[in-house]
């Protein structure tokens, strides 16, 4: 009989390469049961039909999760030409675009219609999606039959390029702010064409500041930990330290004194601590967030109001091991 599970105190973070057919809390919870980890989460949604970069937080890392959340996201998609698809990607009833004879449209209007794709654009969420309607999500509507009326909303492309055409497959690389559905993109360019289109296959390549070069594919954290044994820290690729995700931001090293007020939740006085004050008035925003450290520890993150540094996220005090 296999040992019961001992769940640790375990902080950091792991890029993760995510398999097909996983949903990404599929991937996350098997990724928490090898580290056996007390406190997980993911950055960022992926579909079973995607691939690639999935952010695995542990413990204290959670709490900034938020900024890959709302981090840009760059995507390699697969967008096939001449069908669609019911659920908008390789997963539904597909159905050939009678109107679609086969060839690939003139460069002059795939480049028109590329760049209408690049910007502001808006975007109806897809009926197969997690987006709640009344508490449940709309892909329970779906498969029920039934018809949920979805207001536009608007994301942002910020760069948009083919990698590669032929009359069966456009390769599309898209840089996108956070909430952009990459299916209905993928439909939209097929609409624009003429063309009809679905998204066959698609890798997320980036989230913000990581990229999947970095990432870990999750075989082979199930070879270092089998389902059947609890497996050792050290048998496990290393975590990286919980400030990974805004590292970003500007950093700034608190005293013992001012550390202490940090850690307790309160405000830090720039115009009291000249080694601080002249740096951070340089700041061009006023609203700038800062990484603080003190006695060599990563204590959180602050927001720089006028004259004054106030917490904003704070870590414990003292860490489990």
């Amino acid at each position: 009989m296999a040992a019961r599970r001992q769940w640790r105190k375990v902080d950091g973070v792991l890029l993760l390469n995510k398999p097909h057919g996983f949903t990404s809390n599929d991937a996350l919870q098997v990724v928490r049961r090898a580290y056996s980890g007390k406190k997980a989460g993911h950055g960022g949604t992926l579909d079973p039909l995607a691939t690639g970069l999935l952010p695995v937080a542990f413990g204290a890392a959670t709490r900034f999760l938020h900024d890959l959340v709302e981090a840009e996201k760059v995507y390699t998609a697969t967008v096939r030409l001449g069908w669609r698809s019911s659920t908008g990607d390789g997963e539904g009833e597909l159905t050939a675009e009678p109107s679609y004879a086969g060839g690939l449209p003139d460069q002059e209007k795939i480049d028109h219609v590329i760049k209408a794709f690049t910007g502001p654009i808006s975007q109806r969420p897809p009926m197969y999606s997690a987006l709640k309607f009344q508490g449940r999500p709309l892909y329970e509507y779906a498969r029920a039959g039934i018809h949920i009326d979805r207001p536009a909303r608007e994301v942002t492309v910020h760069e948009l390029t083919i990698e590669s055409a032929s009359p069966e497959v456009l390769v599309l690389r898209v840089r996108c702010s956070k909430g952009t559905y990459i299916r209905v993109l993928a439909e939209d360019i097929g609409d624009a064409l003429g063309t009809g289109a679905y998204l066959s296959d698609l890798r997320r390549d980036a989230v913000g500041r990581f990229d999947l070069t970095q990432a870990i594919d999750l075989a082979r954290i199930q070879a270092a930990a089998p389902a059947d044994r609890q497996a050792e820290l050290d048998e496990l690729p290393p975590l990286l330290p919980v400030d990974a995700m805004v590292r970003e931001l500007p950093e700034v090293a608190l005293d013992e004194r001012c550390a202490q007020r940090f850690t307790n939740g309160q405000g830090i006085d720039l115009t009291a601590v000249s080694s601080m004050s002249a740096r951070m008035a340089a700041a061009s925003d006023t609203e700038q967030r800062w990484r603080v450290y003190g006695e060599g520890r990563f204590l959180g993150l602050a927001r720089q109001q006028e004259h004054m540094l106030n917490p904003l996220r704070v870590l414990p005090v003292t860490h489990e091991s």
